[in-house]
């Protein structure tokens, strides 16, 4: 009759200190590039080794620029919402999306008699003079 394997806490301690001896991967693999030159990487997690969770980062095409643009998608699969990396269909679909918007958002205030400047970022989408822009203020304008 066989017993089942006992969880000591010694054995736990010795285990995690021979896995912490072995060699790790510090070189992801190359999982995709945005249309940004952005290129996203990823180590996978490994239970046996006691890598219980995987590790995701990107390089940007310029080292010293912190003022980085990151599609939606890819951002997503960077915090772990996504298990999946994005595609470049499902990308480039989301962008036309955006850009349709934009014109749409151009077109509604050129029939409003409105100008709507349009600049990169999250400045890109339209400003509405008539609400408020910071809640509770009671401010009309920008």
């Amino acid at each position: 009759m066989s017993h089942p394997q006992s969880r000591s806490i010694w054995a736990m301690i010795i285990k995690n200190f021979i896995n912490s001896l072995k060699p790790r991967q510090f070189r992801g693999t190359l999982v995709g590039t945005d249309y940004f030159g952005n290129q996203y990487y990823e180590i996978p997690a490994d239970p046996s080794v006691g890598k219980t969770r995987y590790s995701r980062w990107f390089n940007p095409p310029k080292k010293d620029d912190f003022m980085q643009e990151l599609p939606a998608e890819w951002e997503s699969w960077l915090r772990g919402r996504r298990k999946i990396p994005p595609t470049d269909e499902e990308i480039m679909k989301n962008v036309a999306i955006v850009q349709m918007k934009k014109k749409n958002a151009i077109k509604v205030n050129a029939e409003a008699g409105q100008i709507t400047p349009m600049t990169k970022g999250f400045e890109s989408f339209p400003k509405r003079y008539d609400y408020e822009s910071v809640p509770g203020k009671g401010n009309y304008s920008s």
